[in-house]
C-alpha cells in the first residue's frame, strides 16, 4: 500500500460509451490518486521493502488508524528484518499489542528469520523469492514486489476486488475467495508500463479505501464513475 514515483501516464482516455477497459481507466484513477492518497508512513521512500512488508502484514483485517501507532514503535524497535530475527518470537507477539490476530507476528518473525538466513536481510525483490517465504501468501508477495520494488503485478485486496467487480464486472460485491475469473481480469487490466502497473495498483486499492467502499460508496466522488458498469445498470442488489 505504498505509492511509487509518479510515471508518465501512457494509457489515452477512453470512449464515453462501451464497457470498460484497463487502458479508459488507468488515467483517471492514477490523477484521482495522485490528489487524493493518504500519506501514510509505508508509502514513504524510506520505509523501504521492510516498512512495505511490516505494513501489508498488520493491515490484514485492521484498520488503518489502528495499525499506525503499532507500525510505527515496531519500526522503531526493528528496523530490519534481522533486528527482528535476533528476537524471540514472543516478543513479536507482545510488541503486536492489540492489533488481533496475533499469529500474523509470529509469521512475520518467521519471515525475519528466512529474510536474514537466505537473503542477508535484505527483503528480496524478486516475486518467487517472495512467495517462498514463510508466512507470505500470493496477495502479500505481489503487493511487497509491487509496492516496494516498482513492478507489474496484479495486487488483488478486498478494495481492488470490489472496484473491479462493480467498475467491470457490473456487479455490487465480489465473491467471498478470490477466483480465477478474477485473478485472470485483474491480470488483463494491469498497464503494461512496469512503474504505470505499480501505480495503478497502489492506486485501485485506494479508490476502493476511501470512495468504493463496501457500504457507502461515493459515486460523485469517483473518477470513473462514468464507465462504471454497475453504476450505469443503475446499481442491482447483491445476488448472494
Amino acid at each position: 500500500m505504498t505509492a511509487p514515483t509518479k510515471p508518465p501516464h501512457t494509457s489515452p482516455a477512453g470512449p464515453a460509451s462501451g464497457p470498460p477497459s484497463g487502458e479508459h481507466l488507468h488515467a483517471p484513477v492514477i490523477d484521482w490518486f495522485d490528489e487524493n492518497a493518504r500519506d501514510l508512513p509505508w508509502r514513504r521512500p524510506e520505509a523501504g521493502a521492510w516498512g512495505v512488508m511490516v505494513s501489508e502484514f498488520m493491515l490484514q483485517q485492521t484498520p488503518v488508524n489502528r495499525v499506525l501507532p503499532v507500525y510505527e514503535q515496531w519500526l522503531a524497535r526493528w528496523p530490519r528484518p534481522a533486528d527482528l530475527a535476533k528476537e524471540a518470537p514472543g516478543e513479536a507477539v507482545r510488541a503486536w499489542g492489540r492489533l488481533g490476530y496475533p499469529r500474523r507476528a509470529l509469521r512475520l518473525h518467521g519471515a525475519a528469520v528466512a529474510i536474514t538466513e537466505r537473503h542477508g536481510g535484505d527483503v528480496p525483490a524478486d516475486h518467487a523469492r517472495l512467495l517462498a517465504l514463510p508466512g507470505i501468501g500470493e496477495y502479500t508477495a505481489a503487493a511487497v514486489a509491487s509496492f516496494a520494488y516498482g513492478q507489474r503485478h496484479p495486487v488483488l485486496d478486498t478494495n481492488v476486488r470490489r472496484v473491479f467487480a462493480r467498475a467491470v464486472t457490473g456487479v455490487q460485491y465480489p465473491p467471498n475467495a478470490t477466483t480465477a475469473a478474477e485473478r485472470k481480469l485483474a491480470r488483463a487490466l494491469l498497464p503494461e508500463d512496469e512503474p504505470t502497473a505499480a501505480r495503478w495498483a497502489a492506486a485501485s486499492m485506494e479508490l476502493g479505501a476511501l470512495v468504493c467502499t463496501a457500504k457507502s460508496e461515493s459515486c460523485h466522488r469517483c473518477p470513473i464513475a462514468a464507465q462504471c458498469a454497475w453504476r450505469l445498470a443503475g446499481k442491482p442488489e447483491h445476488d448472494g
